[in-house]
């Protein structure tokens, strides 16, 4: 079963990784998104990231509940609220019976959260402050 959280509490990756643990995979797969202070030329001080959380959420599961039918388990956590510079923004995993699905699953699920899952991002840069997902 699939576990999904979206809180502005800091994301501990121990006990996330833990819910992917199972005696059936041989492969889990990690994506840990931080705030990072560059993006080209741009320099961010601070990010805040808000939600529609129930949908959000719903959607989140609709992503993982595909990896879950054949076999996987998928485990996310975002953070809302204001994050500095290196502070985690997103916690991805997936475990799989091998290697290949888990990286594969991984690598969907965050390239579908950052295109189709309700959350925003507010940029504090150097120069403006910006609007993305």
């Amino acid at each position: 079963m699939h576990y999904i959280r979206i809180s502005d509490d800091p994301i501990n990756i121990a006990p996330l990784y833990r819910k992917l643990v199972d005696p059936r995979y041989g492969g889990i797969d990690i994506f840990v998104g931080t705030v990072r202070q560059w993006t080209g030329d741009i320099e961010t001080r601070k990010i805040t990231y808000s939600a529609y959380q129930s949908m959000a959420e719903r959607q989140l599961a609709k992503i993982a509940a595909p990896i879950e039918a054949q076999g996987g388990r998928v485990v996310i956590a975002h953070r809302t609220g204001t994050l500095n510079l290196t502070d985690i923004a997103v916690f991805v995993g997936v475990a799989a019976v091998h290697r290949a699905e888990a990286f594969k699953w991984c690598q969907q699920v965050i390239d579908t959260l950052k295109h189709e899952v309700p959350i925003w991002k507010k940029e504090y840069d150097t120069d403006k402050v910006r609007w993305g997902n």
